[in-house]
């Protein structure tokens, strides 16, 4: 199931609708507050969440989202008319997986809606751990530690720090990153790739400076894959 929370009567109208019809079950929410009596009866396999709602907006309900445990790793996708970069910057920073600006293609959001739940729904990982410096990582058990704290990452960060681990040493470059952590790539995101490294880094603390950026190139995590 994929939750809309959206003010607007037309555009929740039309997503939930064209959502539905192409095999992707979703409900539609006009306030917070229903949203959140939803979310109490069941969990969502993705949230599409406008940012300017009434009595609570946006933001405020993504970083509840991000910190409680039953939803932390749930995709969301930020689906909003505030459009400049620095709106996007802060959307991911506080742990968006997408931001898609209105007005939009439906077919677009449609595209990176099976995006977002094809990367959610993979396989499970195998029993690998990754020890690197003070670092810990279990995929399969979505566990991470940083000098023996516990960190949580939202649900691309933890994709992202995946993805270098399994590929320790090697450079990636921002179109590999977005192709084979978003499950797309098109022009003007590398953005998107930058600010989930930043990110990445400041949860990971002292840990966050393994994360090493090369220059015109991209980047990589070093270390040998144990």
């Amino acid at each position: 199931m994929i939750y809309f929370l959206e003010d607007d009567d037309s555009i929740r109208e039309l997503v939930v609708y064209t959502l539905n019809n192409t095999d992707l079950p979703a409900e539609g929410f006009r306030h917070p507050a229903e949203f959140w009596a939803a979310l109490e009866q069941k969990t969502p396999k993705l949230v599409l969440l406008d940012i300017m709602l009434p009595d609570e907006d946006g933001m405020k309900v993504l970083k509840k989202l991000r910190a409680a445990p039953a939803t932390a790793h749930v995709p969301v996708m930020m689906v909003t008319a505030k459009s400049g970069e620095y709106d996007k910057v802060v959307g991911l920073d506080a742990g968006a997986d997408d931001y898609l600006t209105k007005p939009f293609g439906i077919m677009e959001l449609v595209s990176r809606v099976k995006a977002l739940l094809r990367r959610a729904g993979t396989a499970p990982r195998q029993e690998t751990e990754y020890h690197l410096g003070e670092l810990y990582v279990n995929p399969a058990r979505h566990e991470i530690r940083a000098a023996g704290q516990p960190i949580s990452l939202t649900y691309k960060e933890f994709e992202l720090l995946c993805l270098l681990l399994e590929n320790k040493g090697r450079v990636l470059s921002r179109d590999t990153i977005l192709d084979r952590v978003w499950g797309y790539t098109f022009d003007g995101e590398s953005r998107t790739v930058d600010v989930h490294i930043r990110t990445l880094r400041t949860k990971l603390g002292a840990c966050g400076d393994l994360v090493e950026t090369v220059r015109g190139m991209g980047y990589k995590i070093g270390g040998e894959v144990p």
